[in-house]
């Protein structure tokens, strides 16, 4: 018979004389015989994620018609058709404090409403943002209070467009955009021979994983050895990137031709890690910047820049015509594509009975509405998971507002009980809630 295993369970190992610690993933020896606890009656921690996208959407292509659960799925929201059940679409929210007066163009006082639902500050954003304050909360116990995470390093380079999450005014938290130095801080101990790809990590703890492997039942065994394979084979990913990809290049005005979609996989695959690992419980994660300039070689869109598309000054010709809108439209399309290749990696994690996505709340947000007229009011967003109360599988339109959405989120969905009302809220988002 298996002995129950401990939830902080590590593998240990040592090179050069540094230690080596890797967690563990979910294994059944963990969680008491009904799979709804850990084997200690600890309940199984719940996760979140706040994910962006900058420059807006197009909203005949992303809103859909209906609402209720027979809504049909949009151009922009087809790559979510394995998920339907999985995410609840919200539409119509206002961000009242970006049209507050103050400095800064629309991007910047939209962007710091979003966030932090307060107004820009002339620098930076006016408050926390929505990952801080639920990881001031939730995140206390763990290795990693949040982690940011970030893929497109493209933008106009001031700090409220490059950055997401906020520690408070004035105070960003950058996103680690570059997958080689996240493995590096996820894997602990920075032994130069895996820093320069010339060793594994799992050199070091192969002699612990497998006195390990032996105590184990077949499930667990099998469990073990898919998360060092997967281990391993992010970290051949990340040594294959080339040269150009170990550091952050000064923004330039013409955009870049990088091959984002294969760092944004990369991230996602570290950000599930660790969560699954119970490394941190929060993450922010920025796939694009705000008012972001990047080209998009792999949907055939090199001429203009995305934020090209969404002015009408000619930099994009037909940006405010069809062809602009489709190209927006593709855009966006690869935006949700990349969110649901992050839902999926959650979902095919077992946590007991459980998964990791049924464990964690997602929201997906963009600074913008529609993209042309810079809207900050009617915004677009989607909630994923199954943390709670949460109620799935459906299009609803609102009149509430950021901080409606985000109180609610933060109190009644990851029960980080907050001292007063989120900036701007003033009732909680009760359509997001499933009522016994």
């Amino acid at each position: 018979m298996t002995q129950p295993l401990s939830r902080r369970a590590l593998l240990r190992g040592f090179a050069y004389a540094k230690p080596v610690l890797m967690a563990l993933p979910p294994l059944e020896a963990m969680f008491n015989s009904q799979g709804t606890a850990y084997a200690a009656g600890t309940p199984v921690e719940t996760r979140f994620v706040f994910w962006f996208n900058g420059n807006g959407i197009p909203e005949k292509y992303w809103i859909p018609a209906e609402t209720g659960k027979d809504f049909v799925l949009t151009p922009c929201l087809a790559p979510l058709a394995p998920f339907r059940d999985d995410v609840h679409v919200i539409t119509g929210i206002d961000s009242p404090a970006a049209r507050m007066p103050g400095p800064g163009n629309d991007h910047h006082r939209s962007m710091s409403a979003l966030m932090t639902g307060t107004q820009f500050t002339g620098r930076g954003a006016g408050g926390s943002s929505l990952d801080q304050v639920v990881a001031a909360r939730i995140g206390a116990d763990s290795r990693f209070r949040s982690l940011q995470f970030g893929v497109s390093q493209e933008s106009f380079g001031e700090s409220v467009q490059r950055n997401m999450s906020w520690a408070g005014y004035d105070r960003p938290l950058p996103p680690e955009m570059l997958p080689h130095k996240m493995f590096d801080r996820l894997f602990g101990q920075r032994e130069i021979g895996w820093v320069n790809r010339k060793k594994s990590v799992l050199d070091a703890i192969r002699h612990d994983a497998a006195e390990m492997r032996a105590s184990l039942g077949e499930t667990d065994k099998q469990r073990l050895t898919e998360h060092l394979d997967s281990v391993r084979d992010i970290e051949r990913a990340v040594a294959s990137l080339p040269p150009q990809y170990y550091k952050v290049e000064e923004p330039r005005y013409d955009g870049d031709m990088k091959d984002w979609p294969r760092i944004a996989k990369l991230q996602s695959d570290l950000l599930a890690h660790a969560f699954a690992t119970r490394q941190t419980r929060v993450a922010s994660y920025m796939l694009t910047k705000c008012q972001g300039l990047t080209r998009f070689p792999w949907l055939g869109y090199t001429a203009a820049r995305h934020h090209d598309y969404t002015h009408r000054d000619g930099k994009a010709p037909g940006a405010d015509g069809p062809d602009g809108q489709r190209i927006m439209r593709d855009i966006c399309r690869w935006h949700v594509e990349e969110f649901a290749y992050l839902l999926g990696k959650l979902r095919s994690i077992r946590e007991g009975e459980r998964t990791l996505l049924d464990n964690t709340c997602l929201l997906y947000v963009h600074e913008h509405a529609e993209a042309n007229d810079h809207k900050n009011n009617g915004l677009s967003m989607i909630v994923a998971g199954h943390v709670g109360p949460m109620q799935m599988g459906q299009h609803t339109r609102t009149t509430g507002t950021v901080g409606d959405l985000y109180w609610t989120v933060a109190e009644d969905i990851m029960g980080a009980k907050l001292a007063g009302k989120f900036p701007t809220g003033s009732r909680k988002m009760n359509e997001l809630i499933l009522r016994s």
